[in-house]
């Protein structure tokens, strides 16, 4: 195989669930970070929308990051991150990007949305993290006692909403939702995928 080509931003939540599953399946990749105020030709004419991740591997380019976890895992999964298929997975990883993700939205930039104050926002997504905090009650990670693709898509996500209000998150009543958190933001696999190159 050719070796792949990422287009990232390192800080994009998308991008970064890309890059978790390139690096746990061991694919070759080289990341270009991108600026997303100066997006490079190349990857506009791989990819016309211009938003990242954008992988070009082999003649293909995926331009959306669950298609280039999936396609990772295809290539490896040693750990099952699939959890051969569980149809668990993949709903959940819904649920967090056409629900949660709108709700972080209106709450991280509260100012662009002033028909309700931050603190609304916050309620709202806060529905998914009670949901979260109760798949944790039953194991270590969200559907699994093990890291799974579910867990690697979503943290970057939770990561972004708890980040707006440290203080505010710390002191809410999501200890598991905290210490899973807490533990991946401190996995090798994370800070291998977060390091500035």
């Amino acid at each position: 195989m050719s070796e792949a080509l990422l287009y990232s931003f390192r800080r994009c939540p998308y991008a970064m669930r890309a890059r978790l599953a390139l690096r746990y399946s061991g694919v070759a990749v080289r990341i270009v970070e991108v600026s997303l105020k100066a997006k490079p030709a190349e990857m506009l004419a791989l990819s016309p929308k211009g938003t990242v991740p954008v992988l070009s591997v082999a003649g293909q380019v995926i331009e959306e990051s669950l298609e280039i976890m999936q396609w990772a895992l295809a290539q490896h999964d040693p750990d099952d991150w699939l959890l051969h298929g569980d149809p668990a997975v993949l709903a959940l990883i819904a649920e967090n990007d056409h629900g949660f993700k709108h709700h972080l939205n209106r709450y991280k930039y509260a100012e662009r949305y002033p028909e309700q104050p931050m603190e609304h926002y916050r309620a709202e997504g806060e529905v998914f993290l009670q949901k979260l905090e109760g798949l944790l009650a039953e194991r270590e990670y969200l559907l699994a006692n093990h890291l799974t693709l579910a867990d690697a898509a979503l943290a970057p996500f939770v990561r972004q909403f708890a980040h707006v209000d440290r203080v505010w998150f710390a002191g809410t009543s999501y200890q598991r939702l905290q210490a899973w958190l807490e533990r991946f933001l401190e996995s090798p696999l994370f800070i291998a995928v977060m390091a500035k190159s």
